[in-house]
């Protein structure tokens, strides 16, 4: 297996450690990056799987509120405290606490529901975009980049990633607008586990969120001196998708102000259903020379 998908794996078996007498505990490593600092999609990833483990099989998160604390230390594995909340006829909540040094970094409540029918009816996935395979890599967008985060976001994610209408690794070509799309999956195969497919997803649901206020004032993630964070993270979980299949995350952000940037985003399957919806809020700082 590719490094990068054995990473993902890795990061996402964590280990059980034990139950307190009011908290479950489990412990995961922290995968490399090359700024140093906890990719912001592990942990959510991470605290929504302790979550899970505490749960029976037959409920499924169908949502969750994080709020990031602090950065993490890449150097250091992360211990997941559990707390269980409620366990009714049908919902179920958890709260997990993710620490390093015995300080939180993030914060996040989960809300778990066993199969119900019901009502149903989604939005409609946008038509006539391009597909994903008519879209650059981002490895032939950074194919001549010599730089250990351009080496990371071309081969070194575990997910492949394509921007619509392009990335804005290096520049923001086109109107500079506040809508984008990205169709995304795995690099590989995934085993059949529902919930790791929603772990996954979890992940991958926090790398491109901040880049419609980006692209609206055309900043670059190779601006220099551009400091990015995410503050809080939501998302609802509608349906199944595997996240070893193409999805397309069609994304926008309704404001910008006093440093930070709300994004939203849709994900829908390559056939049109809507399997979550996401919201993020950032911080986001620019050099003032640099719109």
């Amino acid at each position: 297996m590719d490094e990068p998908m054995q990473g993902l794996l890795t990061a996402l078996d964590l280990t059980d450690t034990g139950a307190r007498t009011s908290e479950d505990i489990f412990t995961g490593p922290s995968q490399w990056m090359p700024l140093g600092r906890v990719f912001g999609g592990q942990v959510l990833a991470q605290s929504l799987v302790a979550a899970m483990r505490t749960v029976p099989d037959d409920r499924h998160v169908h949502s969750m509120h994080g709020y990031f604390l602090r950065p993490g230390d890449v150097g250091q594995p992360i211990t997941f405290s559990v707390e269980r909340i409620h366990d009714g006829r049908s919902f179920a909540t958890r709260r997990t606490q993710a620490y390093q040094d015995g300080r939180p970094i993030l914060s996040m409540i989960a809300s778990f529901q066993d199969d119900d029918q019901g009502l149903e009816h989604h939005i409609d996935m946008p038509a006539g975009l391009p597909d994903p395979e008519s879209l650059p890599t981002a490895a032939e967008s950074l194919d001549k980049v010599d730089h250990s985060i351009a080496r990371y976001w071309a081969s070194e994610r575990p997910f492949d990633m394509r921007h619509i209408p392009s990335p804005i690794y290096l520049t923001v070509d086109g109107e500079h607008t506040s809508r984008q799309a990205v169709w995304m999956k795995t690099l590989g195969p995934l085993p059949d586990d529902p919930d790791l497919h929603r772990a996954a997803l979890a992940y991958a649901s926090d790398y491109s969120i901040m880049e419609p206020i980006m692209r609206r004032h055309g900043i670059a993630w190779a601006t220099r001196g551009l400091k990015v964070a995410s503050l809080d993270h939501a998302m609802w979980f509608h349906r199944f998708g595997r996240a070893d299949e193409w999805m397309l995350y069609v994304q926008d952000s309704p404001s910008a102000q006093g440093g930070r940037g709300l994004s939203t985003g849709s994900i829908f399957s390559r056939s049109g259903l809507l399997l979550a919806t996401v919201a993020q809020e950032g911080m986001l700082r620019v050099p003032t020379n640099a719109e």
